[in-house]
């Protein structure tokens, strides 16, 4: 048993896979333990969500099946930007033009804490930011970007409209019409992640692994987790950031899980576009690429509703294929060859907004459903949520991520 859903969540191997990592110290669990805190999932989500914990002066204990970087965050290919998957001109007519803007503008607010957090840790060496370019698709069509361009001003984001001349003048694509934004930012989701786990552990965190929760018993005063190899752990809250790992018994809210593939060119600085844009499709399925390290192009996209691993895995040659010729056929100076090539798990919601907050009907038990293409920026936004709840305070923004919402 698990308290968890198990899935292959990648196959293949990442660009960042070949790049050093510092370690981050795991130990063995041998004994029951009592904390503040149990932190079940220690990717780039439970990194955060830990680190700030610490912060708040709690005692933190991590525990992950596989063990720290192990999960979807070696897959991402961390394009970190504020928009929602869902245009907000579209997103206002579902959920209202007041709760729309509100979600963009604090998914804006977690971007900008997450930048102002790495600098005072540290770790920004090795993110830089980046603007971005959202082509227009079959989404948005050049109407609908001069409208989704209008929605964004209305809610206080500097946003410009490109006209195809401008975007083939700029950036050498032809035939699109773009918005241009600006305060994003591009990583290596290990270093990241593995960044944000030292600071949580130098503060007196505890990381074991591999550590399988398989079940979690909820208390008045607490909770405890039950682990595969015996010892438990007791703690005032327990924190699920599992990624596309659903744990069991938390509500879904329209959140899925589908396949996503991706590749990474060999070294091509010179193929860079002005300012190493990070760019974007308007289109469903979209593609999204930037500049990665050593001037590689990352590309990524084709993305399906989620099929069995076997399926996916053998759809790799197929949907590289596929990557390459629309990566050609956008930026015909770029060379196509993969010098990686993988596929992974990616968590999708119908609003392209995360759930993050208390789990109903488990009493001190909490989750960070960070599914959307914004799963970084969510990481952080959960860390900030959920700081506040098991704190006891109130995040002027919780509603909007609530298990409990309608939207």
């Amino acid at each position: 048993m698990s308290a968890t859903q198990h899935r292959k969540l990648r196959t293949g191997r990442t660009v960042w896979q070949s790049i050093p990592v510092a370690r981050v110290p795991e130990r063995r669990l041998r004994r029951d333990l009592a904390c503040d805190v149990v932190v079940i999932g220690a990717g780039i989500s439970g990194a955060l969500i830990a680190e700030r914990l610490t912060e708040d002066g709690l005692d933190v204990v991590m525990v992950d099946r596989r063990g720290p970087l192990a999960g979807s965050t070696t897959a991402s290919t961390a394009l970190l930007q504020y928009e929602l998957d869902l245009p907000l001109c579209r997103l206002a007519r579902r959920i209202g033009p007041a709760r729309a803007e509100r979600l963009w503008r604090r998914s804006k607010l977690a971007l900008d804490a997450l930048d102002e957090r790495l600098h005072r840790l540290g770790l920004d060496a090795d993110c830089v930011h980046r603007s971005s370019l959202y082509l227009q698709g079959d989404v948005l069509d050049v109407e609908g970007l001069r409208e989704e361009a209008s929605a964004r001003r209305h809610a206080g984001f500097e946003v410009s409209f490109l006209t195809r001349g401008q975007v083939r003048d700029a950036y050498g694509i032809k035939g699109r019409a773009a918005l241009l934004s600006h305060g994003g930012m591009a990583a290596d989701p290990r270093k990241l992640a593995s960044g944000f786990l030292r600071a949580a552990l130098a503060r007196g965190a505890r990381l074991y692994a591999p550590v399988e929760a398989t079940g979690i018993d909820p208390l008045v005063s607490g909770a405890v987790v039950h682990t595969a190899g015996g010892p438990s752990l007791r703690a005032r809250a327990v924190v699920f950031a599992t990624g596309y790992e659903m744990p069991k018994g938390v509500p879904r809210m329209g959140h899925r899980v589908t396949s996503t593939w991706a590749l990474a060119t060999r070294p091509q600085p010179r193929a860079a576009w002005r300012d190493e844009v990070m760019i974007s499709e308007a289109s469903d399925p979209y593609l999204y690429l930037r500049v990665g390290p050593q001037g590689r192009i990352l590309c990524g996209g084709e993305d399906e509703a989620f099929i069995d691993q076997e399926t996916r895995d053998a759809l790799i040659p197929q949907k590289i294929a596929a990557l390459q010729e629309k990566l050609v056929r956008l930026l015909p100076q770029v060379r196509p060859e993969a010098d990686y090539a993988w596929a992974g798990s990616f968590g999708a919601s119908p609003t392209g907004s995360p759930s993050i907050g208390a789990v109903p009907g488990m009493r001190n038990c909490f989750a960070a459903l960070g599914y959307g293409g914004n799963g970084i920026t969510f990481s952080m936004l959960s860390a900030q949520v959920l700081s506040a709840a098991i704190g006891g305070r109130d995040d002027p923004d919780a509603d909007l991520f609530s298990f409990r919402r309608k939207f």
